[in-house]
């Protein structure tokens, strides 16, 4: 009986370890903002003691992050650049898409604001910036915030380049504090700009514009087109963003440091 005890007892732990390694980690590729602004920070370790996951998050444009989705080299996305996305589910690489949070673009610049861009609506202060040829920086890297700043220069009627126009091809933090040592303007999340605010020489020009709204949607990958996916993993983390407890975490975060919360939440209802 003694033997058959053990055997059992080995069995046990067995399949208890095999169902623990059926968990395998949720990769989760992100923009730059996220983690930038410290939000991920106070999400991840929530997620992982709710789900009993582990995250890997890879924070990068969003338009990185899309492809990595076309790939299948992640598992869900978290992401602001709608036309993009919606490309991205016509073609059958997403899953599942739901609205997350959202926040909003700041122009940002030096405080002397050599191209009067302040008091413009947005359109008008980037028509400035480019007449004055004050410098400028971009992130240059087909992120979210890549993509709203070259359909305002558009909409500005202005095709950037030359000296005064810095392609940085950085995530949000870095190019914030290249405008700032160069004196430069900048388009920006407010989550970003508001979580870095205090090392930065630097000003919030324009804000408030409904064209500088920064919607960010959770996706996740399609496990038809992509097997190896860890499509529970995914849903799991998506039931948690569009939950209770992250919205609730969404809402709050940043209200106490800087007196405003960083992002809004988008999935639960008042």
């Amino acid at each position: 009986m003694r033997p058959l005890a053990s055997l059992a007892l080995c069995c046990a732990l067995l399949i208890a370890a095999c169902d623990r390694g059926e968990k395998k980690p949720v990769i989760l590729a992100t923009t730059t903002s996220t983690q930038d602004s410290g939000l991920l920070d106070a999400l991840v370790p929530e997620f992982e003691k709710a789900s009993g996951y582990r995250i890997k998050v890879v924070a990068v444009g969003t338009g990185e992050a899309l492809r990595m989705g076309e790939r299948g080299d992640a598992d869900v996305l978290l992401v602001h650049a709608p036309k993009s996305e919606e490309e991205f589910m016509r073609q059958g690489f997403g899953g599942e898409r739901k609205a997350a949070m959202h926040n909003d673009f700041v122009l940002l610049g030096p405080a002397a604001d050599p191209a009067g861009a302040n008091g413009s609506a947005i359109a008008g202060a980037f028509a400035r910036i480019a007449s004055g040829k004050a410098r400028f920086v971009s992130r240059a890297d087909g992120s979210g915030t890549h993509q709203k700043e070259l359909a305002l220069w558009a909409e500005a009627g202005v095709k950037p380049g030359g000296g005064w126009y810095v392609e940085a091809g950085q995530g949000m933090g870095e190019c914030l504090r290249i405008a700032s040592e160069k004196d430069a303007y900048i388009l920006a999340d407010r989550g970003t700009w508001l979580a870095l605010q205090h090392t930065l020489a630097l000003a919030a020009l324009v804000e408030g514009d409904p064209k500088l709204s920064n919607p960010y949607h959770v996706i996740t990958v399609n496990a038809r087109k992509h097997p190896r996916v860890n499509s529970q993993g995914a849903q799991a983390f998506v039931d948690f963003i569009t939950g209770a407890t992250a919205q609730g975490i969404i809402r709050e975060f940043g209200r106490s440091k800087y007196g405003q919360p960083l992002f809004v939440p988008d999935a639960l209802t008042p």
